[in-house]
This record gives structure tokens, C-alpha cells and sequence, in this order.
């Protein structure tokens, strides 16, 4: 693949980990959790810049012209990787939650209880796997391999950022480094979508900031119902 895919896609998890690590400086004084009730995410007009400027350089790359950005990548891969191909970034792409759910089961507290964490994820992944869906039956756009008309956005990197996301928000309080972990992981499976040949650079691209906003909207809109009376969250 070209060098300025590889490139792009290393500045998206920069981004998104200075996005994460920018947020948390609230949780770098303590590691306690303060006793208060649980409250909703306030809605910040800059966490939207991320996951809209990802989408945008998407829709700005998914030009269908042979000389296109998106097709001089395909190019690039069919020649110096024409036989590539892993099933890694299938079981990768869920890996963020079950780090998320590990640290917990070893003791190891998430920002928010786990009824109404749950919650959350399970929001943000019907309406990322809903938005991917909607988007694949409409644009009916062909995969670099010719295997079928499902490549517009890619679900796998939708997926793989709001795992990522998810486990960002859950364990940037406690970890500063956790977002470069998660989001590397995300990107990583965003590279390999488009190493074994099933996304073009603009359907990752797009993926990537559909599954940053699920998360992010499913947070800025939880009630956290669950527990209200002995649970505790630390406010965003």
C-alpha cells in the first residue's frame, strides 16, 4: 500500500488518541472515583471534530477514477501484496471490549458501572452496525476484490473504533495511555481491511468516524437508570 494511506491511517489514531488523552486530564489528579450521583456525558461540540473530519477526508476520497487515491492504493497492494490474506482483523475488532470487560473482572473498575456500561455499548452498537448497514445497501459500491457490493463503509473499522472508543472512555481516567492502545488496535484493523483487499482507504476512513460517533452519541444520551442510588460515575 502507499506510503501516504499508511500515513493517514497513523494519523488518524494520533488524533483520536490526543482527542482521548486531551479529554482525560480531568482523571489524571485522582484514580478515585467521586461520590456522586450518576450523571449523563455533556455533549461537547469538539469531540465531534475526530470522528467528522475522518468521515469527511472519506467521502473526499471515494472517487471512483482510475487515478484516484483510493484505487492507486489498490494498485499498490495488488502489486507488492498480492497474496495477502488474514483473518486477524475479524476477531480483532471486538478485542477493546473484551480488555474492557477483562480489566474488570480482574478488579480493575471502568469509569461506569457495569448495567448501565452495558447499556451503552449495546446503544452504540446497534446504531454503528444500523448506520454501516443502511450505507452498504445504499451505495452498493463493489469491493477491491470484486467478492461483492458491501464495500461502503467498512464494518470491521466501524466496529473496531467503537470498541476502541468504548474502551477509551471506560479506562482513559485510570490508564493515560489506554486511548493509544485502543486506538491502535482500531487502526491496525482499518490497515488490514485494506491489506487483504476488501476496503478501499475511503471506506475505512468513513468507518472509522461512524464507529468513534455510536459510542460517543450512546454516551452523550444514557439516562444511567441502573443503580442510581448506590452507583457512582466520574463525571465527563
Amino acid at each position: 500500500m502507499r506510503k501516504e494511506a499508511l500515513f493517514l491511517l497513523m494519523l488518524i489514531s494520533f488524533q483520536c488518541c490526543y482527542s482521548q488523552k486531551a479529554d482525560s486530564g480531568l482523571f489524571a489528579k485522582t484514580d478515585t472515583v467521586k461520590e456522586n450521583l450518576l450523571t449523563p456525558y455533556k455533549f461537547q461540540f469538539k469531540k465531534m471534530y475526530v470522528p467528522a473530519s475522518l468521515i469527511v477526508s472519506g467521502l473526499i476520497l471515494n472517487d471512483n477514477s482510475t487515478e484516484s487515491v483510493k484505487n492507486e492504493i489498490v494498485e499498490d497492494r495488488n502489486k507488492y501484496l498480492p497474496d495477502f490474506k488474514t483473518h486477524v482483523d475479524n476477531y480483532l475488532q471486538y478485542s477493546p471490549i473484551a480488555i474492557a470487560y477483562g480489566l474488570d473482572a480482574f478488579g480493575i473498575k471502568s469509569k461506569t458501572d457495569i448495567q448501565n456500561r452495558t447499556a451503552v455499548l449495546l446503544k452504540g452498537e446497534l446504531s454503528m452496525i444500523a448506520v454501516t448497514q443502511l450505507l452498504k445497501n445504499t451505495t452498493h459500491i463493489q469491493r477491491p476484490d470484486h467478492s461483492n457490493y458491501s464495500s461502503f463503509p467498512s464494518g470491521h473499522t466501524a466496529q473496531a473504533f467503537a470498541a476502541a472508543t468504548f474502551l477509551s472512555e471506560e479506562y482513559k481516567y485510570k490508564f493515560k495511555w489506554m486511548p493509544y492502545v485502543s486506538y491502535s488496535i482500531a487502526t491496525s484493523v482499518g490497515i488490514l481491511r485494506m491489506a487483504n483487499n476488501k476496503h478501499y482507504i475511503s471506506d475505512v476512513l468513513v468507518g472509522a468516524g461512524i464507529g468513534i460517533f455510536s459510542i460517543k452519541i450512546s454516551y452523550w444520551t444514557h439516562q444511567y437508570k441502573w443503580g442510581r442510588k448506590k452507583e457512582t460515575v466520574i463525571p465527563d
